[in-house]
């Protein structure tokens, strides 16, 4: 039997959820800029050393489902428990690593790891807040990860620069622990009944839903066009002569944009239509990849960066918020495989794009993102704004 969910929450998502957030995207997005010091330290190419982040993004993608289906079964909190502490022993053993496929192997565990507490959080928020208001609390959650990003892009080219690239792994392994710890306090929320069989029935109900699965679709080739290109405007800079330092301060913008776009998007949920909300956040995509198809410097990829973060910020929580609501009775499943479809995307796309890095062609690169927005913004505006039609969203409830 399921503990008493928590109160609704109409402001924020809890604290130690917002820091736990906060440390898994720092973790993530850190390596961007540490890409070509790692294939120098280590006496590899640079395609090579791309198998460190992308390996990270496969595992944090293909681990989703078993999250999402453990979350389901055992509760939202325990799991990101589970996966934090593992992620503490897999980032602090990266730090250690000599070689390359050790390196590479480290980075794959941390990233399975990592890979539940986002996720969970999201489906944590989706458990607890009402529909009606549910973006809000996820841009919240949005927010905390927009901060961890900011810091892990500024903060990890310029760690890795002038102290040591294996720092950037062993802070944020510290801080994973001290989070499995304060989740601790953290209540489980009662979870919606209806899907019967355990495990396989929830991974039936989920995958037997058509909404469900053409969500998963979009998140696949957003994933691919933001998250497997993005790391590379860092590598731009470098092969254009810049520092890993100016290069990773220089991308820094993404997670200023990111945060100040949540509020903006906080406030407009409200407001505008969800289709609204997708179109202004591929118009962003489309136009930052624009910029730097033309020319890569610290001001282009700046602006490309800043509009990256918004075009997540407006995009990508719109399609969060359809996730949380197409299989409600197996929300936990819902999230995992939508996590899992993006970060399989960004993994093959950003294997696909260092071979273009790798020749220096990142004209082509950016200009091929571009491209790519243009369809993904198309149809998640129009199928959004049909099954807004089919599926009237509820009346909040009223304060007694």
């Amino acid at each position: 039997m399921n503990a008493p969910a928590p109160p609704v929450s109409l402001t924020r998502p809890p604290l130690a959820l917002s820091v736990s957030s906060f440390v898994s995207s720092f973790d993530r997005f850190a390596v961007s800029p540490m890409l070509v010091l790692i294939a120098e330290d280590l006496g590899v190419p640079l395609s090579a050393s791309v198998a460190v982040a992308s390996g990270y993004y496969l595992a944090y993608g293909l681990t989703q489902p078993l999250w999402g289906l453990l979350s389901d079964r055992f509760g939202r909190v325990r799991v990101m428990r589970w996966a934090l502490s593992g992620a503490a022993l897999a980032g602090a053993a990266s730090a250690l690593m000599p070689v390359l496929a050790a390196l590479v192997l480290a980075r794959v565990v941390t990233g399975a790891c990592f890979g539940a507490v986002i996720p969970t959080g999201l489906t944590y928020v989706g458990d607890t807040v009402h529909s009606s208001v549910r973006q809000r609390a996820l841009t919240d959650l949005m927010a905390a990860a927009a901060l961890g990003t900011a810091l892990a892009t500024g903060l990890g080219g310029v760690v890795a620069g002038l102290v040591d690239w294996r720092v950037a792994f062993t802070v944020p392994a510290a801080c994973a622990l001290a989070c499995a710890l304060s989740l601790r306090a953290l209540p489980e929320p009662a979870r919606e009944e209806g899907t019967g069989g355990g495990l396989l029935g929830h991974l039936g109900a989920v995958l037997g839903h058509r909404w469900a699965l053409l969500v998963f679709g979009l998140a696949f080739t957003e994933g691919a066009i933001m998250l497997g290109t993005m790391p590379f405007l860092a590598t731009a800079l470098q092969h254009a002569g810049l520092a890993a330092a100016v290069a990773g301060l220089a991308i820094t913008a993404y997670g200023l944009g990111l945060w100040a776009f949540s509020r903006l998007v906080k406030l407009l949920s409200g407001r505008w239509p969800a289709p609204v909300l997708m179109v202004v956040g591929g118009a962003q995509l489309c136009a930052g990849f624009a910029v730097v198809t033309v020319h890569v410097s610290v001001p282009t990829v700046a602006i490309t960066a800043l509009l990256l973060g918004g075009g997540w910020s407006f995009l990508h929580s719109s399609l969060q918020t359809w996730a949380t609501s197409v299989v409600p009775e197996a929300r936990g499943t819902t999230i995992a495989f939508f996590a899992c479809a993006l970060f399989v995307g960004s993994a093959a796309a950003s294997w696909a794009a260092g071979l273009l890095a790798e020749q220096g062609r990142y004209g082509l690169l950016f200009g091929l993102a571009a491209a790519a927005a243009i369809p993904l913004t198309a149809v998640a505006a129009i199928t959004r704004r049909r099954y807004g039609a089919l599926r009237p969203a509820r009346p909040a409830p009223r304060p007694e």
